[in-house]
């Protein structure tokens, strides 16, 4: 059976996954043992976002050494509450990019980070889900890179209210898997797998995804849903990862420079290219590697002079 016949789109599988996922699950054995004559090789250049356009996305901070040495950098302190209330906004949603689209800006000016990341997709939500149940509506699992548009966040950070201008389009790698695949690597809360992060031909680093996670996921499910129920297909990123001490590098470029404030890295050039990956114990990737280049695009005059950040670096 053709898996569009089944589901014409992952966003339908999500929206009656229970009835969905059974028939999915048969086909994708069944094409382990034989393949189908109909199927063909599987190109991660061709692969849009494995969600084009959700309905919602959040974008948490879980991992606190990531937080911590931004805000640093900044002259900020920590919430009080840092430890014990998840710091949590709402993304974009309108226009996830492929693993293989360009990460497009009109100006280097504008300080072009990358920011590696975890995200799970969602069942519905109940409202008010407890921590220790919010597991069970974890359907997917994906790698996410939050593009960054650092010199228009210090006058966003002062507005108080979220960024705009100082997010970019986020990119998502080509394969979401299910968390059982992750086998060991999958605790129920959180992935237990470095990932790998390379600008050009330098590894930024490879930061471990289960070290330093203040939120795992299911604390992150039940604040969202603390009020209000989440419908399916939401996307929930965990935030850049981070490690105390950094010893196993960076996942954005920011993190980076607030490390060696006497020679700080460049942000990313166009041209650049970046390359997020997350390998199992046997050597293979797991989702597919997020592979972008930065490119300029146009905008119209009038626009390009009214984008110019107020201030530096956040």
């Amino acid at each position: 059976m053709i898996v569009y016949e089944i589901a014409p789109t992952l966003q339908a599988a999500l929206d009656d996954w229970a009835y969905i996922a059974p028939q999915l699950e048969s086909c994708y054995e069944a094409l382990n043992r034989q393949p189908d004559s109909r199927s063909f090789s599987f190109d991660t250049a061709q692969c849009m976002a494995p969600l084009p356009r959700v309905h919602q996305r959040l974008v948490a901070s879980a991992y606190l050494p990531h937080e911590e040495r931004l805000r640093k950098a900044r002259g900020d302190v920590m919430h009080e509450n840092s430890r014990r209330d998840p710091l949590m906004a709402q993304g974009n949603s309108d226009q996830m990019i492929g693993a293989c689209d360009p990460i497009e800006a009109a100006s280097e000016e504008w300080d072009i980070d990358l920011g590696a990341e975890i995200a799970v997709i969602l069942e519905d939500v109940s409202a008010g889900i407890k921590h220790d149940r919010a597991s069970e509506c974890i359907r997917l699992v994906v790698l996410a890179n939050e593009i960054s548009l650092r010199s228009f966040m210090p006058t966003e950070l002062a507005k108080g209210l979220g960024f705009i201008n100082g997010r970019s389009a986020t990119a998502f790698s080509p394969v979401a898997v299910t968390p059982d695949e992750l086998g060991a690597a999958w605790d129920g809360k959180r992935v237990l797998r470095p990932l790998s992060v390379r600008v050009n031909d330098m590894l930024l680093g490879e930061p471990d995804c289960g070290s330093d996670m203040q939120f795992d996921f299911p604390h992150l499910i039940a604040h969202a849903a603390k009020t209000r129920r989440l419908g399916a297909g939401t996307v929930l990123g965990s935030g850049t990862i981070s490690n105390s001490g950094h010893k196993n590098g960076y996942a954005c470029i920011a993190e980076l420079r607030a490390s060696n404030e006497t020679e700080p890295a460049s942000y990313l050039r166009f041209g650049d290219r970046v390359r997020i990956d997350m390998l199992d114990a046997g050597g293979a990737s797991i989702f597919g590697a997020i592979d972008q280049i930065i490119v300029q695009h146009p905008v119209p005059k009038k626009s390009a002079e009214q984008a110019q950040p107020e201030d530096a670096e956040a």
